[in-house]
């Protein structure tokens, strides 16, 4: 991950009304890890959304997403998004079963020698029954099928809270960490307002006139 904002002073930092706060962590594997294939996970298959309307995505997206606080494919203009998803450096896929879809994976060729792992999760009713381990090991077959040297991936302190464990497990080893600040996508109407729970909201008080 690369920013050109400067390294955030030591001691606490007050963040602007209607803004949340993001500790980022960035891991990385360099090989492909030696692990025993898990077995698949029940009914589910993995298929590859080509042209896949923007409605359709960003609800998968939501449902995988929203109490995780993913924000940033909701927010992007829809020029932006179906630029993006059509490039032929990304590959994008959905877990299936029962004809529906209940995860998402999407990986990022366009670094040559790279692949970034950008999403990765399941909707809420599909955790709990091996269909994690089952997905990473789809990731880890697709990114590792290419020629490249480096797969990567960043999670943040909003996710699963044993997401870094979860990928620390897959074989990926922390390497990074950055804070990032967004506006809270649930005061701005681009997520519900009782989304993310865990992630305190806070109001901009009014002034006093």
């Amino acid at each position: 991950m690369k920013t050109d904002n400067p390294p955030m002073p030591m001691g606490y930092s007050a963040l602007p009304a209607g803004t949340i706060a993001n500790v980022v962590t960035c891991l990385e594997m360099r090989q492909r890890p030696e692990a025993a294939k898990p077995s698949a996970a029940p009914d589910m298959t993995l298929q590859r959304w080509i042209d896949v309307d923007l409605d359709q995505y960003r609800n998968l997206f939501r449902r995988v997403g929203e109490d995780w606080m993913w924000v940033s494919r909701l927010i992007m203009p829809d020029d932006e998004l179906r630029s993006t998803l059509a490039d032929p450096g990304i590959e994008l896929f959905a877990a299936m079963k029962d004809g529906a879809p209940v995860g998402i994976l999407e990986l990022d060729f366009r670094e040559p020698g790279e692949c970034e792992l950008v999403f990765f999760g399941l909707v809420p009713e599909a955790i709990g029954q091996g269909a994690g381990r089952w997905l990473m090991s789809q990731a880890l077959d697709k990114a590792w099928a290419k020629p490249i040297t480096r797969l990567w991936l960043h999670t943040c302190h909003f996710d699963h809270p044993g997401a870094i464990t979860f990928y620390r497990r897959s074989g990926f080893e922390p390497y990074g960490t950055f804070v990032e600040v967004t506006e809270d996508p649930r005061l701005t109407g681009k997520m519900r307002i009782d989304a993310a729970q865990h992630v305190p909201l806070i109001r901009p008080v009014a002034p006093v006139l």
